[in-house]
């Protein structure tokens, strides 16, 4: 499967918004320089729980304010909606390229969001300093893209370093 690929690709900004969440979303963006954008992105996510723009806006808030522990909350809230748009609700830990294949029939852009969601989850964790649950999702997100279309693979290199383990190979042999 080539997770690069976009054609009939349903993408998550494409969803559905009601005018008002998203005058809040754009309340939030010219508010952001001003270091006012979190009360607009609060209340969007209040009526609009469910929808990944709003998901999304509010973990690059918190990304880049590096407030990773809340951007790792929200990152979980979107792998469990953009998992119910594919029809997994197992939870990341049990995805397999089963439920990968499955899900790309019912929706493959949703599939590429929930792998790039588990993979900035992985990313976060290791920002935290939570090393084996990082690698954890890293390795997930590996093996269900063998390819590494997603980049996880060097996240992962990096993270088996720090570990004192120096290759994947390394790591799998174990």
């Amino acid at each position: 499967m080539d997770l690069h690929s976009f054609e009939e690709a349903d993408l998550y900004f494409e969803a559905p918004l009601a005018p008002e969440v998203m005058a809040l979303l754009n309340q939030a963006a010219d508010a952001y320089s001003r270091g006012q954008a979190e009360p607009y992105l609060i209340k969007a996510r209040f009526m609009a729980p469910q929808n990944l723009m709003v998901l999304v806006a509010l973990y690059r808030f918190y990304y880049y304010q590096h407030r990773y522990t809340e951007a790792l909350e929200v990152a979980g809230t979107a792998l469990e909606v953009s998992g119910k748009m594919f029809g997994f609700d197992l939870g990341w830990r049990r995805m397999t390229l089963e439920h990968l294949s499955y899900g790309m029939v019912e929706s493959f852009g949703m599939v590429r969001f929930y792998l790039l969601a588990l993979k900035g989850s992985g990313y976060l964790c290791l920002r935290l300093g939570e090393l084996e649950e990082g690698i954890e999702r890293l390795e997930k997100v590996v093996a269900l893209d063998s390819p590494d279309r997603l980049g996880a693979r060097s996240l992962l290199e990096v993270a088996y370093n720090q570990k004192g383990i120096y290759s994947l190979d390394q790591r799998m042999s174990a």
